[in-house]
């Protein structure tokens, strides 16, 4: 299963680049928050430090947009498109299941209905070219100074960590019994390890 290819990148790395671009994502939100709040701020949905929007975008932008590497204004333009109707699909996705999105951009210029912004989409272009061109390059580097059983001991790790954590949370924002769940929980946990374990 790890090596299946997805795009021509298997998906051990697929997994590993995930993980790393949820993490890097969190930090660097988390750091420019907290700077804005003036007080230390954690912007993951749960308590742990990930955030899985950033994996899927820095994932999902790699496997679309690397054709494009070396063409800067088309991948500039590509990756600020994408990125923000991505950012938009989040956004609304967000709005239907949990009633509210975790961010909001009303009080910037060039807004559309608080979810996306002119501001955001320029930063979003800049991103697509700095992970293109240079940070994929260093992350796979990074996975790849690990031996692949390591690598795939540690993604097990972080996913189950991740997952759990995750769960927990969502539980809590839609008010579920974890007590009338629990076998469910029992059993689907069981499926989950049979088939990555």
């Amino acid at each position: 299963m790890w090596t299946k290819e997805i795009f021509g990148t298997d998906i051990y790395h697929i997994i590993a680049s995930f993980m790393i671009y949820s993490m890097i994502g969190w930090l660097v939100e988390s750091i420019y928050m907290s700077i804005c709040n003036r007080k230390l701020t954690n912007r993951g949905f749960a308590k742990g430090p990930f955030c899985p929007i950033y994996g899927f975008g820095g994932v999902l932008g790699y496997l679309i947009l690397h054709p494009l590497e070396g063409r800067y204004i088309e991948l500039y333009i590509a990756g600020a498109v994408i990125a923000t109707l991505f950012e938009f699909l989040v956004g609304k996705l967000m709005l239907a299941l949990f009633g509210e999105v975790w961010w909001d951009y009303n009080e910037k210029p060039f807004n559309y209905q608080g979810i996306v912004c002119l501001e955001s989409t320029i930063a979003w272009g800049f991103y697509a070219v700095i992970i293109i061109m240079y940070l994929n390059r260093k992350i796979i580097g990074f996975i790849d100074r690990y031996s692949y059983e390591n690598g795939i001991l540690i993604c097990k790790i972080l996913m189950a960590v991740a997952s759990f954590d995750i769960l927990f949370h969502l539980f809590r924002a839609f008010h579920w019994n974890v007590e009338k769940y629990r076998q469910k929980i029992k059993e689907t946990y069981e499926m989950f390890r049979a088939r990555w374990y």
